[in-house]
């Protein structure tokens, strides 16, 4: 017993050497069959590689933590079968930077890969870049204060685009209370965010309002919280700012949040004659005179 014990640590032992002198030197793959790959670290953050048979060199920014140290890293991050360079950094205590660099068949070089610009994405780049696989999503998350935010991005063809992302919502605690009792979100839930479908041109496809520290599970539909209504009766108006309504909801009905602007919340009722009623509350009831 003690003997296989003494082979396990001296393998593991071996196997983290190995490793070390790997992330050490530079990481080796195949971008594609018969494409060797061979990417080192330069100093100042810098990438070398060198790509094919005939080793053609490739020079790429990279990123680095505060000593200059990265770590290199092989996937197919675009899911067409070919593997693709990673360089991960340590940024802060608990921040992740991510460089991405596509393998380009035509061309036979890395090309960068960047998130699209002018969405509503909380992360600035990547950060703690995951592979979902089944999904065939990226998921890029980062902290910014004391809040994890996360970004999801897919493909349509070539083109990559923001496919969901968080709103984290600033409520007036005892405003939401005087209006709606919420259902209860566990111990560790967190903040109240609105989360956002989108499609490939950016048009939206849902919203839902959920813990702003619990990404939904990509590829399935979101999830809304749900609460109670507190008041004896409770405007349902048709848009934000409307001043008159003849719908309203009452004391005890049951509704999903789904979306909140202006200190105005969106909410679905799902009515047992209608059918789902769609509506916007004010979360500040007006003064009775």
């Amino acid at each position: 017993m003690r003997a296989t014990l003494l082979t396990m640590t001296l393998c593991s032992a071996g196997i983290a050497m190995q490793a070390h002198a790997q992330e050490a030197h530079g990481v080796a793959f195949d971008a594609a069959p018969g494409v060797p790959v061979r990417v080192r670290m330069l100093d100042g953050g810098r990438v070398e590689a060198r790509i094919g048979k005939e080793a053609a060199l490739q020079l790429l920014d990279g990123v680095a933590d505060e000593e200059g140290r990265s770590r290199l890293d092989h996937e197919d991050v675009d899911f067409d079968g070919v593997q693709d360079l990673l360089v991960r950094a340590s940024v802060g205590q608990v921040n992740e930077a991510v460089a991405v660099y596509r393998f380009d068949a035509r061309t036979a070089r890395l090309q960068p890969l960047a998130p699209p610009t002018g969405t509503p994405a909380n992360c600035d780049g990547f950060w703690s870049l995951r592979v979902d696989v089944p999904t065939r999503t990226l998921v890029s998350t980062c902290r910014g204060g004391p809040m994890w935010y996360t970004d999801f991005y897919r493909y349509q063809g070539e083109k990559l685009y923001l496919y969901r992302a968080e709103q984290l919502l600033m409520l007036d605690p005892q405003a939401l209370a005087a209006v709606l009792a919420m259902d209860a979100g566990g111990e560790d839930a967190g903040p109240l965010a609105v989360w956002t479908t989108f499609d490939a041109a950016g048009r939206v496809l849902e919203h839902a309002i959920g813990d702003g520290l619990s990404p939904p599970v990509s590829g399935v539909p979101l999830r809304a919280r749900e609460a109670r209504v507190v008041p004896a009766r409770l405007a349902l108006y048709r848009a934000v700012g409307d001043a008159d309504t003849r719908r309203y909801l009452v004391a005890g009905d049951r509704v999903e949040l789904l979306d909140e602007r202006d200190g105005w919340m969106q909410v679905r009722y799902r009515n047992p004659m209608r059918g789902p009623v769609i509506g916007w509350i004010q979360l500040t009831l007006p003064e009775q005179g």
